[in-house]
């Protein structure tokens, strides 16, 4: 073998060593781009105006309470059901109770005034809660937002079930003490705190 051709395999074999010693290292063309993305959540936001819904003294037996107010969507996203949850505790002012006090206050009506439309022309109301005790009450979890007259909710022109968002219903209920006809003086002096909890939920997820 000639010198030259002895010198030309010593850098190859040189040459070889260093690429296996760096790990097969090359030179390539490139190019780097980077994309970015942004999830921002909404909100939901409901609001009871005004917050105390009653606040009556000395009833009586026979007394019926009608009040007003509103369930507002301040929110970002529209509110698909909302869930009235109620309890309640009562004051025996003498210890003398054998009965539950809520038995004895009923809820006459619970009606969205903006999902009855034109309803109140024919006298058909959009009453979430009808004739039912806070007793029994406590039991149930009514959608306050829904619109229950159903198919014919196109002719009444009421809204349609739900709170979109920045709007709000109107809202209206009536309580009664129910006068049974028969004696409840155990009841003279006591006091009911009730509380409604209205918990709003989302609408369904969708292709964004």
């Amino acid at each position: 073998m000639t010198l030259k051709k002895k010198l030309g395999l010593g850098v190859a074999s040189a040459a070889l060593g260093l690429s296996l010693i760096g790990g097969g290292t090359f030179a390539y063309f490139n190019d780097v781009e980077e994309t970015n993305g942004t999830f921002a959540a909404g909100t939901l936001d409901l609001v009871a105006n005004p917050t105390t819904i009653i606040d009556v003294d000395n009833i009586k037996p026979g007394d019926v309470m009608v009040r007003e107010f509103q369930l507002q969507n301040t929110g970002t996203l529209d509110i698909s059901t909302i869930d009235i949850s109620t309890a309640y505790s009562v004051t025996d002012a003498k210890g003398d109770n054998v009965d539950d006090f809520g038995k004895h206050i009923k809820v006459l009506f619970l009606e969205n005034a903006d999902k009855t439309g034109n309803g109140w022309v024919i006298g058909d109301y959009n009453d979430v809660i009808s004739e039912t005790t806070l007793y029994d009450l406590q039991h149930m979890t009514p959608d306050a937002v829904e619109n229950v007259q159903s198919w014919w909710n196109w002719f009444l022109r009421g809204e349609n079930s739900g709170l979109p968002a920045g709007s709000s219903d109107q809202m209206y209920v009536a309580f009664e003490f129910v006068d049974n006809e028969a004696n409840q003086n155990e009841f003279q002096g006591d006091s009911l705190e009730l509380t409604w909890t209205f918990t709003a939920n989302q609408t369904p997820g969708e292709f964004r």
